[in-house]
């Protein structure tokens, strides 16, 4: 064997040193003889003695030269799998399904496996699946992290072509396609997660904390006892946050700022904020409990935009209808509490001042264009009708945007098409609508604070005059560049916040009949004939609209439905079910129906007229998207469910619009029904 194994490349030629000597001698010895013939003889016959000594050497050096390197090489291929076995770096060779092949002594010893256990790598790995091995397309490495026992590990695994390498051996037949095994390595990042984890725990985390009803509270106390309410709460508050390594400060009487860590609002966050509860315990003979609202702001670029964030977040809070927590944290917005009703203020000087605001912005324009949300309803075009007759008393042009009208406006609509008292262009669609917007036109949204939800959203970025007047509660998703935002969800209804603004808009503002009998009919269908979210100031704006000319029987007439929504609203009663013994769960037929999700809306109301059921929800598929209407009484918060599915409302009235089939999302619809009740969010 060792007789046919040959040198090759340098060393083959480190062996014929002597040979290229001997030819480089031949020549010497050629030209001495051209100099001297006895001279060359003369080294002819040491050249001869060179030549015989050398060839002997060789041939006695060659073999022992050749076991030589045999010898290192072997000792060179056991020292490396040696250095491979016991490399500190825990290291295995799989297949490119998994299976374990072959692993070093680290590993074995880490894992508790033999070095040549067969089974699937995710039998002690689970994170690592068949998805997460590298694929023979993609040449990058692919890492991800896993725990074991105590210790964190980045795992790393990269393919290695085997192809070529044994293509290389003799002994082997070549192969045609590629062959692959997967080298994964593991790295201790134990330490650097920690050091991680606590970086993250120390992040400053700054918010803002407002007693929602303070004076209302303290006007139900004694004036002497007044004093200790606020002791009392002060010092609730302030032991709460210190437990949790909190700082808190007084701003006002009503106001206080608190500096915490990351890890603090994490512990706040898994007891749900228990201090919205334990504020509300404070009585020492008031009528009304005291509400709190706080808003969070974290990992933001810096401080100062910290604090920007929590202030967005306050904001965001008392605008849902306060009793709750905001954090922002960048992007993301997550929302706690907002169980509880807000408590409707009796003053009016909000209205007032709103209403001058809105007479200084309308003046100031050229033309005024109103518009409501997709689909509007009668609440919407109420209000936008009110607009409209504050715009004529100040001899500004008024459109109200109207893309297609549902058969539930249409009656309140037909008293004004081709009525001589009213221009043909009071109703435009949004096509109309963009051709009239400019820099000098005021452009009011009404009964929506959603950009998305508008009628026209590019009329919001036409002109830099946009009003909002609403009565549902804030999201994240609102109108940014408001001029005049005007969002109360005590309000029963947008046209009872219209019906005040018009009180107090002008002396000369006269609402005719028709104009008074739209606003009271968005005030009734939202209030579901005054049952739902009635209050003093519901009955006063229903007085004015009275006054002014609403007639109940007329609305009445106006309202009524015909036989097949009526018939459709009945078969969603009929097929509905009960889940988790207390949610009505209703599917409203759409076919043949102009307006389905106003039937599915009613349907809903008339579900809660059912003992034991706490919240209804009735989905309606309509312009392949299914609409779910979503109703309670006073123990759900709906409004959190249709936030989850991308909607929202009011705590007992609320809604969404969802891209999937009625299947689909009436089970999306029970998973967060479930999720809930496993948060402890609702009491069954």
């Amino acid at each position: 064997m060792k007789d046919k194994l040959k040198f090759k490349g340098p060393m083959k030629h480190f062996m014929r040193w002597p040979l290229y000597l001997s030819l480089l001698l031949v020549i010497l010895n050629v030209l001495i003889y051209l100099v001297n013939i006895k001279a060359g003889i003369l080294a002819t016959f040491g050249l001869i003695v060179y030549i015989a000594a050398a060839v002997a050497v060789t041939m006695y050096h060659k073999p022992r030269v050749l076991n030589d390197l045999i010898d290192f090489a072997n000792q060179y291929d056991a020292l490396e799998k040696r250095m491979l076995e016991e490399l500190a770096l825990p290291y295995a060779i799989l297949d490119t399904k998994g299976k374990m092949i072959w692993s070093n002594k680290v590993f074995a010893s880490l894992t508790g496996k033999g070095q040549f256990y067969k089974k699937n790598i995710n039998t002690i790995f689970p994170e690592i699946t068949p998805e997460s091995l590298p694929a023979q397309e993609e040449k990058e490495i692919s890492e991800l992290s896993i725990r074991l026992g105590e210790r964190v590990y980045r795992v790393s695994m990269q393919l290695v072509t085997m192809k070529e390498m044994v293509n290389k051996v003799d002994i082997l037949q070549d192969m045609e396609e590629e062959f692959h095994l997967i080298a994964m390595y593991l790295y201790d990042e134990t330490e650097l997660q920690e050091y991680i984890q606590k970086n993250e725990d120390d992040k400053l985390v700054v918010a803002l904390a407002y007693l929602d009803n303070y004076e209302e509270a303290l006007e139900s106390v004694e004036e002497v006892r007044r004093s200790l309410l606020t002791a009392l709460i002060d010092r609730k508050i302030t032991k709460y946050f210190s437990n949790f390594d909190g700082l808190v400060r007084k701003l006002e009487k009503d106001k206080y700022f608190l500096i915490m860590r990351q890890s603090s609002l994490e512990a706040l966050k898994e007891q749900r904020f228990h201090i919205l509860d334990e504020v509300k315990t404070v009585n020492i003979g008031n009528e009304m409990a005291v509400t709190l609202s706080i808003g969070f702001g974290l990992n933001a670029a810096n401080y100062l935009q910290n604090y920007e964030y929590c202030r967005i977040a306050i904001e965001m809070a008392l605008g849902r209808g306060g009793d709750q927590v905001v954090i922002k944290n960048g992007d993301s917005i997550t929302y706690f509490g907002g169980k509880a009703q807000q408590m409707e203020k009796t003053t009016r000087v909000k209205a007032r001042v709103k209403a001058q605001a809105l007479k200084e912005f309308m003046s100031t324009k050229d033309r005024v264009v109103v518009m409501g949300h997709k689909i509007t309803d009668v609440d919407a075009l109420g209000a936008a009708i009110g607009i409209y007759r504050a715009g004529k008393t100040l001899g500004k042009p008024v459109h109200i945007v109207v893309n297609d009208p549902t058969t539930s406006i249409r009656p309140l609509m037909a008293g004004y098409i081709n009525n001589p008292d009213y221009e043909p262009s009071m109703f435009v669609d949004s096509s109309q609508a963009r051709e009239l917007v400019d820099n000098n036109t005021a452009v009011i949204v009404v009964d929506t604070n959603k950009p998305s939800y508008t009628e026209c959203q590019d009329l919001l970025y036409m002109t830099k005059t946009i009003v909002v007047l609403d009565h549902h509660r804030r999201g994240s998703e609102v109108i940014q560049n408001a001029v005049l935002s005007y969002v109360e969800p005590y309000a029963s209804s947008t046209c009872e916040m219209v019906a005040e603004i018009l009180q107090y808009f002008s002396d000369d503002l006269r609402l005719r009949n028709l104009e008074a009998d739209c606003l009271y009919a968005g005030i009734v269908i939202d209030t579901n004939n005054f049952t739902a979210r009635s209050g003093v100031r519901t009955f006063e704006a229903a007085a004015f609209l009275r006054r002014n000319g609403a007639d109940i029987t007329r609305v009445r007439k106006m309202l009524r439905d015909n036989i097949e929504s009526y018939k459709a609203r009945a078969e969603a009663v009929r097929t509905a079910h009960i889940y988790q013994k207390c949610f009505a769960i209703a599917v409203c037929p759409s076919e043949g129906l102009e307006s389905p999700t106003v039937v599915g809306a009613q349907a809903a109301n008339e579900l809660l007229n059912i003992a034991g059921v706490k919240a209804s929800f009735v989905l309606t598929a309509y312009n392949h998207e299914v609409y779910i209407s979503a109703r309670a009484i006073d123990e759900v918060n709906v409004q959190v469910m249709m936030e989850r599915m991308g909607g929202g409302g009011h705590l007992n009235i609320a809604g969404a619009q969802v891209k999937a089939s009625v299947e689909e999302t009436e089970q999306m619809l029970k998973d967060i029904i479930d999720q809930l009740c496993q948060e402890g969010e609702i009491n069954q």
